[in-house]
């Protein structure tokens, strides 16, 4: 209601929309400016023979799959109508035609996912202005955080973030710790800032816990990571070739989980199945089957390739110059 006015007196000629955000295209359009999907988590494009991107369903294109993906899809559409009326209203408000498919929602003219198209299941519908661009991490982008690497002890590390979100299950870093009781490595866990380390009990081993961490910086470093499959960690993780034990809680996580699992690039237990002998005997194979680390290093160079920010500023800034889509 408010955004279009606001929008006007910045003087703004362009939107970059979040594609989990689908009120921006109308605004756009009402607008008259063009706009631009950025897929910042997973990306959430519809396609029958890919899973809902909220499930841990793995890619399954038979019949049995694709009957699956369509009951999944249609609660989905369900719990988003109410959302879509209201769009829809606005649309009507604005003399703008109304959506009648959630891929609406999205630009015509570029759409951009920070994932490598490596790391998705095979697609067949996509628009010919989507473009996979890998991540956009900078680490000059982030707060620099203290942490006490003389503590190091040269040991494999493992490193442990449940991201800033969903971290207050503190029984999890509990369970990772007791899992890694009597390995050759040493553990890390960053807390994300839902706790602080004097929360903890005292952890077995020479485990050390911070409630923010260098992440990229452990990431340079480290041998495997234990995440909840949130898309940052996962791609930070693969683009440092690290492969991964996810433990997903919400969100997409889910379905980041379902493709670390498709790629090779790592182990998943359910949060609901999760137990210290079970992420034992995952991290344990994680650790020493060689295909996780190949599967990761092959992640990696495809984020290499994919341009990541440089490719996708150079694809808004044609959006900018002409107008027009940009076709992958």
């Amino acid at each position: 209601r408010d955004a279009p006015d606001v929008i006007k007196a910045a003087g703004i000629e362009l939107l970059l929309v979040d594609q989990a955000s689908p009120e921006g295209g109308t605004i756009a359009d009402y607008l008259d400016i063009p706009y631009v999907t950025v897929c910042s988590a997973l990306m959430l494009n519809r396609e029958m023979s890919v899973p809902p991107f909220s499930t841990s369903w793995n890619y399954d294109p038979s019949w049995r799959g694709l009957l699956r993906n369509r009951v999944g899809y249609a609660l989905l559409s369900l719990m988003g109508k109410s959302l879509e009326n209201v769009i829809n209203d606005y649309r009507q408000q604005w003399n703008l035609s109304p959506y009648d498919n959630v891929n609406q929602y999205s630009s015509q003219l570029a759409q951009l996912s920070h994932q490598p198209a490596e790391f998705e299941f095979p697609r067949t519908e996509l628009p010919s202005c989507f473009h996979f661009t890998g991540p956009y991490s900078n680490p000059a982008s982030r707060e620099p955080a203290p942490f006490p690497y003389e503590k190091l002890t040269g040991q494999p590390l493992i490193y442990a973030s449940m991201g800033t979100l969903q971290n207050r299950l503190l029984w999890i870093f509990q369970m990772i710790a007791d899992a890694c009781v009597g390995l050759d490595a040493q553990l890390v866990i960053a807390l994300g800032g839902g706790a602080t380390p004097e929360s903890l009990p005292e952890l077995p081993g020479n485990t050390l816990v911070v409630g923010y961490a260098p992440q990229l910086e452990l990431l340079q470093k480290a041998t495997l990571t234990i995440t909840h499959a949130g898309m940052n960690t996962t791609l930070e993780s693969l683009s440092n070739g690290v492969p991964m034990v996810a433990i997903p809680i919400t969100n997409d996580q889910p379905g980041v989980a379902a493709r670390i699992a498709w790629t090779g690039t790592g182990e998943v237990i359910p949060l609901k199945k999760l137990s210290v002998e079970k992420l034992q005997k995952a991290i344990k194979l994680v650790l020493t089957e060689d295909s996780y680390k190949k599967n990761a290093l092959r992640l990696q160079e495809a984020i290499k390739l994919a341009g990541g920010v440089s490719r996708a500023a150079d694809i808004i800034e044609q959006v900018v110059a002409t107008g027009k889509p940009v076709l992958g």
